[in-house]
């Protein structure tokens, strides 16, 4: 059961990628062949643009990794859940941000917010060890810090 559990976000943690290189692909062709007009970053247009993309990444990724320790799931499903949820609010990042760099004419702190959100990503990877880990009821002799 496990296995097909890690299995299954395996495919999602994968998915994110393959989504990520298809915006960079497409949005590569776009602008290559001139068939989108690049947004001035220093527009208000571009400005608001980067603001929300910045302010989505500073909330979503903590948040994102944090959750499931947050929530300390109890079942296997609701752990499937939770760490595909996680998978998804750090690596759906990485798409938009793609776009957003082509959008702004390689605007570079939109390449920073995908490699962050990559390194954050990278952090999401489901295993089994780390399924275990999280899974693992809190010793009330522990100290916490």
């Amino acid at each position: 059961m496990e296995e097909k559990i890690i299995r299954h976000l395996n495919w999602m943690y994968y998915g994110v990628m393959a989504l990520t290189l298809i915006a960079l692909t497409g949005m590569y062709y776009l602008t290559s062949k001139g068939l989108i007009e690049p947004i001035d970053p220093l527009s208000q247009q571009g400005t608001i643009l980067q603001y929300l993309m910045i302010f989505t990444a500073l909330g979503a990724i903590p948040f994102g990794l944090y959750l499931v320790k947050w929530k300390k799931p109890d079942t296997l499903d609701k752990y499937e859940q939770l760490a595909g949820t996680r998978i998804c609010m750090i690596g759906g990042l990485m798409p938009p941000a793609i776009i957003l760099y082509y959008l702004l004419g390689c605007h570079r702190p939109m390449l920073w917010i995908t490699a962050i959100a990559a390194v954050a990503w990278y952090f999401t990877k489901p295993t089994l060890g780390k399924m275990e880990q999280e899974m693992k009821p809190k010793d009330p002799n522990a100290e916490d810090y």
